[in-house]
């Protein structure tokens, strides 16, 4: 058969009809009647009919345009039949389709061109051109296998790297759909693609908040990687802490949030506090610190009401007393005794010192130097960057009550905050040096478990992670070419705008920072992919801002409208859809590929699975 007899055959096979009206994108096609079977053959193949779903391709001269069938119809027609003088029906076969793109010297473009004009001829595509349509990268390009179609299962899928991760990702699906397995597919194939690749390691950074310990395993991802199992339930000397640049944790937006402080009067005074730098030499570190207290307590007496001066000595030295180290004994704990034993003041304001008067003074000096300065001199005080950040607060609170710069009622709530909180951080993260903090490690990928983290911690961490890897991301030159991963797994946990546990200032700075993250990250080299079963709770303004979506089974209206609102992506037919995808099937759409398209993701391997796998309630009774 020669080339024009076989054009003729294949025309003829693949005709499935014309254009019958143009509406905007939305056409409508009148089926020829020897199309209406569910499937044709051709070359001793057989190959899927049109049908609701399929593409169809529209022949205007020498344009190609390529649309999907949304719809099917039936239309009846009434026609007077003269051979037998009687009225009968004509039913045509209709098919509503929407426009997306063009072909274009054998390539497929999105977007349309021009339109099509009424009885233009209608095909199928053909296996090149529906291979071609499913070719989403150039052939240099860097790629990865994520899953076949799931109307084609022989037709493989495959995505640019560059596309794809250059880019924020949204993974949303219910419990059980597949949506973890489908994020530890991306990476992990991203992972063994450039596994010999030493600039991937250096010029890349990726972290993954993982709520539920989930992608922790040995194998998860790939073997070379750094897990920080993150416990509050340990005490500070036991389990990993996740290192942290001291600059971070010096934050005033993060100490702000971190302690709840109150933006007219706890705020102010944070900023006082960590802005005085008295304490931050290294070699006098200790002495330094005795001095404040010394003056401290040498204040305190000169106030007027001196019932008031000794109770607010003995609480500043209860305070400064979780911050003292010490092999044996508590120097404080004898301090205080002798000072709740033996330090009495008359009524005229003069103080004695002993059950019995023996001599009395109108100041604390001779007091201090006498009785309590051998044991003051004696304190050894903890030098680790929270316990500074703690005797700063400390310290600087004192000084203020003392001369009467603040009201205690108004601050301290905010220091019994301060030790509660600071406990907590004290289980979970190291406070070093910028130098130190990517010191020793061996891969680009750290795993951030929070799976034994209290949920305090759980809002608190992931924000201070996420906002000291950015802030020193974009510190770095505008010419570099690293770039930063952030993935976070579960993200309704700390992407939520529905939460009733924190206060309104807490979760304002909270979904601010991570809107300037996908709104401006692009620009420094951070990406952010974030996964959930709720993206209803989400804030709409991240949502909006994805680049490429893959899209589980999702039940709930709230979410699936959500999903509408934001995704520009999905025609009203994959919306509809939504709610009875299979488990690991998905919609994929955004800027990665030319067209939505439904894929069974690949299951990985069961040593390389997240740990999120349903219970077998068979086996476990049995």
């Amino acid at each position: 058969m020669n080339k024009l007899s076989e054009k003729i055959v294949k025309e003829s096979v693949f005709k499935i009809g014309s254009v019958l009206s143009v509406e905007g994108r939305t056409i409508r096609i009148r089926v020829n009647k020897n199309k209406n079977h569910s499937h044709i053959i051709y070359k001793g193949n057989i190959a899927k009919n049109v049908s609701v779903g399929s593409y169809v391709k529209i022949v205007k001269g020498f344009i190609e345009i390529i649309g999907k069938v949304e719809g099917e119809f039936i239309t009846e027609d009434k026609f007077f039949n003269k051979e037998y003088n009687r009225e009968e029906t004509k039913i045509s076969r209709t098919l509503q389709v929407s426009l997306f793109g063009h072909f274009d010297d054998d390539v497929f473009r999105q977007g349309i061109k021009e339109m099509p004009l009424i009885d233009n001829e209608c095909y199928l595509l053909d296996k090149d051109e529906f291979n071609t349509l499913h070719k989403f990268y150039k052939p240099d390009s860097k790629i990865i296998n994520i899953g076949s179609l799931t109307e084609e299962p022989v037709q493989e899928i495959a995505l640019s790297v560059n596309k794809l991760f250059a880019s924020h990702i949204g993974i949303f699906g219910n419990t059980g759909s597949g949506k973890s397995n489908t994020l530890a597919k991306l990476y992990t194939e991203l992972f063994t693609v450039y596994a010999d690749e030493p600039k991937f390691k250096s010029n890349s950074k990726f972290v993954i908040i993982d709520f539920n310990g989930e992608y922790s395993g040995n194998e998860m991802i790939t073997s070379n990687k750094e897990v920080c199992n993150l416990s509050t339930k340990a005490t500070p000397e036991e389990g990993s802490k996740y290192k942290i640049a001291q600059a971070a944790i010096r934050s005033l937006d993060i100490l702000s949030v971190l302690l709840e402080a109150t933006e007219k009067t706890q705020k102010p005074f944070l900023d006082r506090a960590i802005s005085n730098d008295y304490l931050d030499a290294p070699d006098t570190f200790n002495q330094r610190v005795i001095l404040s207290v010394e003056r401290a307590m040498k204040d305190t007496f000169k106030k007027t009401d001196k019932l008031l001066g000794v109770n607010i000595l003995l609480e500043l030295l209860r305070d400064i007393n979780y911050l003292v180290t010490y092999e044996n004994q508590n120097p404080l704990d004898s301090i205080v005794n002798s000072i709740e034993e033996n330090l009495h003041c008359h009524s005229n304001g003069d103080y004695y010192w002993g059950s019995s008067v023996t001599t009395n003074y109108d100041n604390i000096t001779p007091i201090y130097d006498t009785y309590l300065k051998a044991n003051i001199d004696t304190l050894v005080f903890k030098d680790d960057e929270l316990s500074k950040i703690k005797l700063k607060i400390l310290l600087n609170y004192y000084h203020e009550i003392i001369k009467g710069y603040s009201n205690s009622e108004h601050i301290r709530p905010l220091i019994g905050r301060m030790f509660k909180k600071f406990r907590m951080l004290e289980k979970v993260i190291s406070v070093v040096d910028e130098s130190e903090e990517n010191n020793g490690n061996r891969s680009n990928l750290t795993v951030v478990s929070l799976r034994d983290a209290n949920i305090e911690m759980k809002k608190v961490l992931p924000l201070i992670i996420c906002k000291h890897l950015y802030d020193k991301k974009k510190s770095e030159d505008e010419n570099s070419k690293t770039s930063l991963h952030i993935i976070i797994d579960e993200a309704h946990n700390i992407l939520s705008t529905e939460s009733q546990r924190e206060s309104e200032t807490w979760k304002d700075y909270r979904l601010e920072t991570f809107e300037e993250i996908i709104k401006e990250g692009r620009k420094f080299g951070t990406f952010l992919t974030i996964a959930s079963q709720r993206p209803f709770d989400i804030s709409s303004t991240i949502i909006s801002q994805l680049h490429n979506y893959f899209i589980h089974r999702l039940i709930n209206n709230n979410d699936i409208n959500a999903i509408e609102k934001t995704v520009a992506y999905l025609d009203k037919l994959s919306f509809q859809s939504i709610p009875i995808l299979s488990v690991g099937s998905c919609f994929v759409a955004g800027l990665a590929l030319d067209v939505p398209i439904k894929v069974d993701i690949d299951l990985l391997p069961l040593n390389k699975q997240p740990k999120s796998e349903t219970i077998n309630l068979e086996n476990a009774w049995t």
